[in-house]
């Protein structure tokens, strides 16, 4: 097993239910008793009432129950899903489990690598001044007020290089706040108490398949279900892969827990090279200032729309 297996960061690629019926029967003929006292026999009952037998229900009468159709968009066809999720009541669920965990409404995390530093990824809207809200979007600013503090807090879970096995082990975490053995997902969950959690991995490693990648996302969004967090998982600008084979296990993982994804692949597919940097090197990792631009603000949208329907009286 590699390194980049084993969680070893890669800080080269980064910078920033019908119930049964019950048959109906008529009840038994009255049998003849023996008497004790003569041995003749008597009627059980001179005043025995017969039962009429039911008619079975007909067709018409049998309300049959049908399980509600999933109307969701499948993962094979993700580039379809819109960039800000509709709300799930599974979604709900666990905003709510959190709620009575402690955790603060008020909190949000980040879960991922360089495109998730402060410095890249919505920490702008912690500086006051610094950023232009659209005509359009002006109502945005009431979640900005609400998450005050969570953009651009340096997380225990955000790192240059950090991928989908980096936060599951317990060497990547600090040790001058994490508890022994604690990983950096289960740190930052412990000490920011986040009822909202983005997760957005965009490292890939050669020879690591999508289905890795799967299994270890899997266990990112069992660990914050587990402390009331609501995943947001993320597509992904790049196709380093070759085939979007990540950005499909991605969405295939979201509709596994029926949790909400942000495509932000979409959000930047009207942009100059969808979004992708090919002037600063070949790799085509890396993102335009534009890209970024729509990263924040599309993530500010989706916390919005997160935030709306998971606390409306909020």
């Amino acid at each position: 097993m590699s390194k980049a297996e084993l969680g070893w960061p890669h800080g080269m690629l980064c910078l920033i239910l019908l119930g049964a019926v019950a048959a109906c029967s008529s009840a038994p003929p009255a049998t003849p008793l023996a008497s004790p006292e003569s041995g003749a026999t008597t009627a059980a009952s001179d005043t025995a009432v017969l039962e009429t037998p039911m008619p079975s229900p007909s067709a018409a009468q049998v309300e049959v129950v049908s399980p509600t159709p999933d109307l969701r968009i499948p993962p094979e066809q993700w580039q379809q899903w819109p960039v800000v999720p509709t709300v799930s009541a599974r979604a709900r669920q666990i905003y709510a489990e959190g709620l009575a965990m402690g955790n603060d409404a008020s909190h949000f995390s980040k879960v991922g690598d360089c495109q998730n530093i402060t410095e890249a990824f919505m920490g702008i809207y912690d500086l006051p001044g610094r950023y232009t809200l659209p005509e359009d979007g002006a109502h945005l600013q009431s979640t900005i007020d609400a998450f005050a503090g969570s953009f651009g807090r340096e997380g225990m879970a955000v790192k240059g290089g950090f991928n989908v096995a980096s936060v599951l082990s317990p060497m990547w975490a600090d040790p001058d706040v994490c508890q022994p053995g604690e990983t950096p997902l289960e740190c930052e969950l412990r000490v920011h108490r986040p009822t909202i959690v983005f997760i957005s991995m965009e490292v890939w490693y050669e020879g690591r398949t999508a289905e890795t990648y799967a299994g270890y996302l899997r266990q990112i969004v069992d660990t914050a279900i587990e402390r009331g967090a609501v995943p947001v998982l993320a597509t992904k600008a790049d196709n380093v892969e070759g085939d979007h084979s990540i950005n499909l296990a991605t969405a295939t993982v979201a509709y596994e827990y029926d949790v909400p994804l942000w495509n932000f692949w979409l959000g930047v597919q009207p942009l100059p090279d969808h979004g992708i940097d090919w002037a600063r090197d070949s790799d085509g990792f890396h993102l335009t200032v534009d890209a970024w631009n729509v990263r924040s603000y599309t993530a500010l949208q989706v916390l919005d729309a997160l935030r709306a329907a998971l606390a409306p009286s909020g």
